[in-house]
C-alpha cells in the first residue's frame, strides 16, 4: 500500500469511529455554552473569534437545521480529517510521503486532538487546521519568495487562524524568528510577499478588531487579561502546566517531540536543515511564551499545544526512519498507539453511559463524563414544572457554564436564558440588554449549592425570592447533579452583565460572594 492510500485509509477510518465518538456523548460544558455563538451571529465574540460559529454552522446547514450535539460537531470533523491532510503534506514537502503518512498517524492518536479538536465543538479545530495551512503555505513561500501566489495564501490562512483563535498571533512571530535566524530566509524580506501577506491577514481579521472596537476592546482585554500574572516564580504552576502537556498529547508522544526539539534545537546552526530550523522556531515561540505565563500563573494545558504543531512533522521522519530499521517493532508500537485512545474513548463512553466511576468510589466532581450527563433531565423537569411555558419568564444562573447547559438543553422552549455574574458572565454580557429584563420573572437554577446566600445575592433585583423546588438527575440510578430553583418575581432594577453598567454599584452585585459553583477558567 502507498503512503497516500494509507493516508486516506487513516482519515476515512478515523473519520468514521469519529462520528460514532461524536453522536455517543452529550454536550460538553464548553460546548453547550459555544452552540450560542451560532444562535448569536455576530463579527465577533467575548471570549472567542468567530470561526467557531461558522463551523458549527456548517453541520447545521448540513443536517438541514436540526440542532444536536452531533450535528453541532459535524464540521469539526470534516476540519480535522482536512487537518490530517494538511499535516500530511506539510511533512511530506519536508521529508517524503512515507514520513507525512507517519506525522499524520502521530497527530490522530495524541490524546487531545483524537478525542476533543476532532470531533468536539471547539476553537482549537479551526485553530489546528489553518495554523498547519498557514505553516504549509509558508513552506512554500519560503521556496519561491519571488511568486506572490504563496504569500496570498499564507495571509488568508493566517487571517483564518486569527478568527479561530488569538493563538494565531504566534504564526508570523514563528516565522519573523526563522527570517532572524537563518540567514538564507532573510532575502524574503526584500521582496513584497510577506508584507502583502501581513496585510491580507489583517484585513481578514478585520471584522474581530471593528467588534472590539465597538465593544471597548473586551475580548483582546479578557483574553490578555489571562497571560497575566503576579510577579514571581510560582513552581508548582510550572509543574502543572508541563505535566498537563504530557497529559493532553500521551506521555510517550510529548516525551518524544521535546527530545526532538532539545536535538535540533542543540544543532539548530551545526547541522539542522533549513526545514529543520523553520520547523523549531515555529514552536519555540509559542511554548516559550505559555511556559513564561505558567511560572506566574495557571495555565490550561491545550493553550500551549500549537508549540508541539510544528515538531510532528519531524516525529513523522523518525517513525518513517525506525520503521525502515525495525519494521517489526515499529508495528507493534503503532499498534498499541493507535488502540490506547480507542480503547479511552470506549471506557469514557462506558462511564458516561453507567456512571462506573462512581460506582467504584470515584466523585462525581472529578468523572470527566459527569457534565456532559443529565441537563435533558433538568429540561425535562423544568417543563413538566410549567417553567419554560410562561413567555413572562427567564431562566438564570451565576455561571455561564450552567447557563449554557440550560440554554442548551431547553433551546426547543425558546425561553430566554441568562448568566447573573458581573465579573464573568462571558458573551452572554452581550446577548442582551441589562434593562430588557426589568419587570419580568425569573427562575434562578442553582446546581450543587447547599448555601442560602446565593439566592440572597440577588434580593435587591426582585421584589420577592422564594424557593420553588428541588430535584436530582440521576445516572444509571445514583445522583449526578442536585438541582435547586426559585422564583424571583418582577425584576425591579437592570441587572449590570459588566462592571461599570448601571445599578453595579448600587447592587452590590451576585458574583461577589465565592461558592462551589462560582465560574472557572476556560
Amino acid at each position: 500500500m502507498t503512503p497516500r492510500q494509507m493516508l486516506w485509509v487513516l482519515i476515512l477510518g478515523s473519520a468514521a469511529l469519529r462520528l460514532v465518538w461524536a453522536a455517543s456523548l452529550g454536550p460538553g460544558t464548553d460546548e453547550a455554552y459555544h452552540y450560542l455563538f451560532a444562535v448569536h451571529r455576530d463579527w465577533s465574540y467575548f471570549d472567542h473569534p468567530p470561526m467557531l460559529a461558522v463551523v458549527e454552522s456548517i453541520g447545521l446547514l448540513l443536517s438541514g437545521g436540526v440542532v444536536s450535539t452531533f450535528t453541532l460537531r459535524l464540521g469539526f470533523i470534516g476540519l480535522f480529517a482536512g487537518s490530517t491532510w494538511l499535516m500530511a503534506r506539510l511533512t511530506s514537502r519536508f521529508f517524503g510521503p512515507r514520513a507525512g503518512f507517519f506525522a499524520a498517524f502521530a497527530l490522530n492518536v495524541a490524546a487531545y486532538y483524537t478525542a476533543a479538536v476532532s470531533s468536539f465543538a471547539l476553537p482549537d479545530g479551526p485553530l489546528l487546521f489553518f495554523w498547519l495551512l498557514t505553516l504549509e503555505r509558508l513552506a512554500a513561500a519560503f521556496e519561491t519568495p519571488k511568486r506572490l501566489g504563496p504569500w496570498i495564501g499564507v495571509g488568508l490562512a493566517w487571517g483564518c487562524g486569527l478568527l479561530s483563535k488569538y493563538h494565531a498571533i504566534f504564526l508570523p512571530m514563528g516565522a519573523f524568528t526563522y527570517i532572524l535566524m537563518d540567514s538564507t530566509a532573510r532575502k524574503v524580506l526584500l521582496k513584497p510577499g510577506p508584507y502583502l501577506a501581513v496585510v491580507i491577514g489583517l484585513l481578514v481579521f478585520s471584522p474581530v478588531i471593528g467588534w472590539n472596537a465597538t465593544h471597548g476592546w473586551a475580548s483582546f482585554a479578557f483574553q490578555g487579561g489571562r497571560a497575566v500574572g503576579k510577579l514571581g516564580f510560582r513552581f508548582d504552576t510550572l509543574a502543572s502546566a508541563i505535566g498537563g502537556q504530557a497529559a493532553y498529547l500521551f506521555p510517550w508522544i510529548w516525551f518524544a517531540l521535546i527530545v526532538l526539539l532539545v536535538k535540533v534545537g542543540r544543532n539548530f546552526y551545526r547541522g539542522a536543515t533549513a526545514a529543520e530550523r523553520f520547523l523549531i522556531c515555529q514552536s519555540v515561540v509559542p511554548l516559550a511564551a505559555f511556559t513564561s505565563v505558567a511560572c506566574l500563573r495557571p495555565v490550561l494545558p491545550h493553550w500551549t499545544l500549537v508549540g508541539y504543531l510544528s515538531l510532528f512533522p519531524l516525529l513523522g521522519r523518525l517513525w518513517d526512519l525506525n520503521f525502515s530499521l525495525y519494521p517489526g517493532w515499529m508495528k507493534r508500537r503503532l499498534t498499541v498507539a493507535a488502540i490506547v485512545p480507542v480503547a479511552i474513548a470506549g471506557f469514557l463512553y462506558v462511564d458516561y453511559r453507567t456512571g462506573f466511576l462512581q460506582r467504584v468510589g470515584v466523585s462525581a466532581k472529578v468523572d470527566p463524563t459527569v457534565d456532559m450527563y443529565g441537563w435533558d433531565q433538568v429540561a425535562a423537569e423544568l417543563g413538566r414544572r410549567g417553567l419554560l411555558d410562561d413567555p413572562n419568564l427567564f431562566l438564570f444562573s451565576r455561571s455561564w457554564f450552567t447557563s449554557g447547559h440550560l440554554a442548551f438543553a431547553t433551546r426547543s422552549s425558546g425561553v430566554p436564558v441568562l448568566c447573573y455574574n458581573h465579573k464573568d458572565a462571558r458573551s452572554f454580557a452581550f446577548w442582551s440588554r441589562p434593562d430588557e429584563w426589568v419587570g419580568r420573572d425569573g427562575i434562578l437554577v442553582t446546581v450543587n449549592e447547599r448555601n442560602s446566600y446565593v439566592p440572597a445575592c440577588y434580593d435587591r433585583f426582585f421584589e420577592k425570592i422564594e424557593p420553588i423546588g428541588e430535584f436530582t438527575t440521576n445516572r444509571a440510578g445514583g445522583p449526578i447533579r442536585q438541582i435547586r430553583l426559585f422564583r424571583c418575581s418582577r425584576q425591579l432594577v437592570a441587572f449590570p452583565f459588566l462592571p461599570g453598567q448601571p445599578d453595579s454599584e448600587k447592587a452590590r452585585v451576585a458574583g461577589d460572594q465565592p461558592g462551589p459553583s462560582d465560574p472557572v477558567v476556560r
